[in-house]
C-alpha cells in the first residue's frame, strides 16, 4: 500500500515533442524503466513556450523550458545535468534571409512562436552584434509565407530540419541566405548555444514526495539510455519526418548537446547578461535545484 506521507501524487512533465530532445525521454517512452517511472511522473507533449505557460499557470510541475522563459518563471528552478544545446551548428534555428539582406539590413523579421528562447536569442544577436532592432511578428512554421511578410524568417526544430534537407536535396531557396542561429551565437561568443533546461516547481517535489536527488539520478539516468539508443531513436523517427537516416543520426549525435557541463552554464549566464544589456530580458541569474535533498 502506498504511504500518502510520502507519494501523494505524479509529477506532471512538460515535454517536448520534437526529435531533439528524444534522448532525454528514452527511459519515460521505453520498457522496462518506463512502466516504473510511471508510477513517479505523468509525461503531456507540448511545444516549447508551452512547456513554460503549463509550468506558470501551474498545470504542469516539471519541463524542458527555454532559457528565456525562466526570468518569468520565479517559482521554478532548473535542474542540474541535462540540457538541449549545441557546441557549434545545430541545423535546427536558422535564420532565412532574403538575397540581398543582410542581418545588419534586415528590418522586418517573422519568427516561429514555437519558441522564446530562438527568438531571443535572434534580437540579443542583431542587436549586440549587427546594431539592428527590426521589427519582429509571429507566424506559423511556414517559410514561404513567412518570407512573404518579412525581410527574413527564423524558422526552428523540426520545420527547419525539413527546411534545410529540402534545400540540400532540390535547391530549394538556395539563393537565400541561411544562417544557423547556434553557429552565429559560437562565433560572436565562443559559447555553447543553450536552448532549454529541465526545470521544476520545487514545491510540487514535496507534494509528489519526490525527493530533488531522485529526480535528478531520472533524468540523468533517462539521458544517458537515450543517449545510448541513438541507431533505436534513428529507427523510431525515419517515419516520423521527411529527414534521411544521415540527417537524424548527425543531429542527435553532432549537432544536439544533451549534458549541462560548465561550457553551457557559462553561456546560459552570458546569454543572461546580454539579453539584460539589450533589453531582451529582466536582468536574472540562473537558480538551480539542490540535488543533494
Amino acid at each position: 500500500m502506498t504511504d500518502p506521507e510520502t507519494h501523494i501524487d505524479r509529477l506532471r512533465i512538460a515535454a517536448i515533442s520534437f526529435l531533439n530532445p528524444a534522448p532525454l525521454l528514452w527511459n519515460f517512452e521505453h520498457a522496462p524503466t518506463a512502466a516504473v517511472l510511471h508510477q513517479r511522473y505523468d509525461v503531456r507533449y507540448t511545444l516549447p513556450a508551452m512547456c513554460a505557460q503549463q509550468l506558470a499557470d501551474g498545470s504542469a510541475d516539471l519541463g524542458l523550458i527555454p532559457i528565456a522563459a525562466l526570468p518569468a518563471l520565479p517559482h521554478v528552478v532548473a535542474v542540474p545535468g541535462c540540457t538541449i544545446a549545441s557546441m557549434h551548428g545545430v541545423r535546427s534555428i536558422q535564420l532565412v534571409l532574403k538575397p540581398g539582406v543582410t542581418p545588419a539590413s534586415l528590418q522586418t523579421l517573422t519568427t516561429d512562436a514555437a519558441s522564446r528562447s530562438s527568438v531571443a536569442y535572434v534580437r540579443v544577436l542583431l542587436q549586440k552584434f549587427y546594431g539592428n532592432t527590426p521589427q519582429i511578428h509571429e507566424q506559423d512554421a511556414d517559410l514561404d509565407a513567412m518570407l512573404a511578410t518579412a525581410d527574413a524568417a527564423l524558422l526552428i526544430g523540426d520545420p527547419a530540419l525539413l527546411a534545410v534537407e529540402r534545400r540540400e536535396r532540390d535547391g530549394t531557396l538556395a539563393d537565400h541566405t541561411w544562417m544557423d542561429v547556434a553557429g552565429l551565437w559560437r562565433e560572436h561568443t565562443g559559447l555553447p548555444w543553450v536552448a532549454a533546461v529541465w526545470a521544476v516547481r520545487p514545491a510540487a517535489l514535496q507534494r509528489c514526495g519526490l525527493r530533488s536527488q531522485q529526480l535528478v539520478d531520472d533524468l540523468t539516468q533517462s539521458r544517458d539510455a537515450g543517449v545510448a539508443h541513438i541507431a533505436e531513436l534513428v529507427e523510431e523517427w525515419l517515419p516520423k519526418l521527411e529527414l534521411s537516416r544521415a540527417t537524424i543520426e548527425t543531429y542527435l549525435t553532432r549537432n544536439i548537446h544533451y549534458t549541462l557541463d560548465a561550457d553551457c552554464l557559462k553561456a546560459i549566464e552570458t546569454f543572461y547578461a546580454l539579453a539584460a544589456e539589450c533589453g531582451v530580458l529582466p536582468a536574472y541569474r540562473l537558480r538551480m535545484l539542490d540535488g543533494g535533498e
